[in-house]
């Protein structure tokens, strides 16, 4: 588990909403029923539940191997499902082929090959938006207010930008069809904090639009930091789930990592 960091500078530089405590009544999303998924006749994760609210971050964390990213590949049909359900609000989904969810409202964003490298950002967008090109323009426009260094680099080639940048243009691309929900495979790899605190600030952005985030990261601070709500895998099980501000230097998350 990564080495404790003062919380309040975190908190200054992600910018929770403090949606974390307390009763919620937003609307379920997405909501992950005793759900099984993995390759051939393995399963990775194991009957596992979750749910995200509209508007709400929702982290999945835990060790090496845990099953998180599998976790989200299952939700988005990617690899087998093995038992379970997803619902996308009261509609079950479970079934359904990747491009018919992404139709349904769920945008999922891979960790890598997230960009067309040889395409503008301009370009990229629009790629977004193939289920709906007569929306673009006005899309776009929602999307560069969003996230406004996607309109000041429009012209350059995706493979020109850095990591930081190019996670913010899947992002950007991922919220062309107006998801309902996101799906965000690490987020922050291989960034340096400085970025990594800036990503974070745009899911917020995001989800205070009213989208559903469930966002799998391996920074344990900026994810409990930037989460309304926290899962943790352990060997594909759920083995952890609470507000993320009572995550914060809960001891059952430490033992949860170290396998305990």
């Amino acid at each position: 588990m990564p080495e404790p960091t003062d919380e309040r500078e975190l908190t200054k530089q992600v910018g929770r909403n403090g949606a974390a405590t307390g009763h919620d009544d937003r609307a379920v999303a997405l909501a992950v029923r005793d759900f099984s998924c993995g390759y051939q006749a393995v399963p990775v994760v194991d009957h596992v539940s979750l749910q995200v609210r509209h508007g709400q971050v929702v982290a999945v964390l835990g060790p090496n191997g845990a099953g998180k990213s599998t976790l989200l590949k299952g939700v988005m049909g990617l690899n087998r499902r093995m038992g379970g359900s997803v619902h996308l609000g009261e509609r079950e989904v479970t079934r359904m082929a990747p491009e018919s969810l992404v139709a349904a409202g769920i945008s999922y964003v891979p960790q890598v090959d997230n960009v067309f490298p040889n395409l503008s950002v301009d370009e990229n967008l629009r790629m977004g938006a193939f289920l709906n090109p007569a929306s673009f323009r006005a899309r776009r426009q929602e999307v560069v207010e969003l996230l406004p260094a996607l309109g000041e680099a429009a012209r350059r080639k995706a493979g020109t930008l850095s990591g930081g940048q190019r996670n913010m243009l899947a992002l950007g691309r991922a919220l062309m069809l107006e998801p309902k929900v996101l799906l965000l495979d690490e987020p922050t790899a291989g960034l340096a904090p400085a970025i990594a605190a800036e990503v974070w600030r745009n899911i917020r952005r995001v989800a205070q639009t009213g989208a559903a985030i469930l966002v799998v990261e391996q920074n344990v601070d900026f994810a409990l930091q930037g989460s309304d709500h926290v899962y943790v895998l352990v060997s594909g099980k759920n083995r952890l789930d609470m507000p993320s501000a009572q995550a914060i230097g809960n001891d059952a998350l430490g033992a949860a990592f170290m396998g305990r």
